[in-house]
């Protein structure tokens, strides 16, 4: 890869994370005034907002935002397969579009509970993005609390979880087509 393919695909793989977040920020019905979410709506909003009026939401799943994300990935590919001179079939671009946005999305969460984690040992948890990642991590996490309840002052629900994420990610991609690739 060279560094234009790497600075290309970087730049659409944090734009793709910041709309994977926006809808995942709706989903979880996480705090809108947060600093943090403000930040998220406002670097994606010039984008949704005319779509949504197109795109209509389907309870809190915002289909807008989901047609952006696939749209940034889509960009990606195009952008990176002209650069590269090859050819890609539409069927074979929106499967390993989807594809990767669901797989952006459980890359965005294994991380997010590893900062979690990091930030509960330093953390006094007044931090803004600290409480978003709460409240969009939370909703995961009590099921197992309520299986695994904290020993000896330990949390290993979120231990559990990424433990969890890594075996659904090394089980898609021995199953799902480009899932080791994306």
């Amino acid at each position: 890869m060279n560094a234009f393919s790497f600075l290309i695909s970087t730049v659409f793989d944090l734009y793709l994370m910041v709309v994977v977040l926006r809808i995942w920020l709706q989903l979880a019905k996480a705090d809108f005034y947060n600093p943090f979410s403000q930040f998220i709506v406002k670097a994606t909003h010039p984008i949704v907002g005319p779509m949504r009026r197109v795109l209509p939401s389907f309870g809190s799943f915002d289909t807008a935002s989901f047609v952006l994300a696939i749209s940034v990935v889509v960009l990606k590919f195009v952008t990176l397969s002209l650069m590269a001179g090859a050819a890609i079939s539409i069927p074979t671009l929106l499967l390993v579009s989807l594809v990767s946005v669901i797989k952006e999305a459980g890359v965005l969460l294994f991380w997010m509970l590893i900062l979690r984690a990091i930030l509960s040992w330093v953390s006094q948890g007044n931090n803004p993005i600290e409480m978003v990642m709460g409240q969009l991590t939370e909703p995961l996490l009590a099921p197992i609390r309520r299986i695994l309840p904290p020993m000896g002052g330990l949390d290993l629900s979120l231990l559990v979880m990424m433990i969890a994420l890594n075996f659904l990610n090394i089980l898609l991609a021995q199953y799902v087509p480009f899932w080791a690739s994306v």
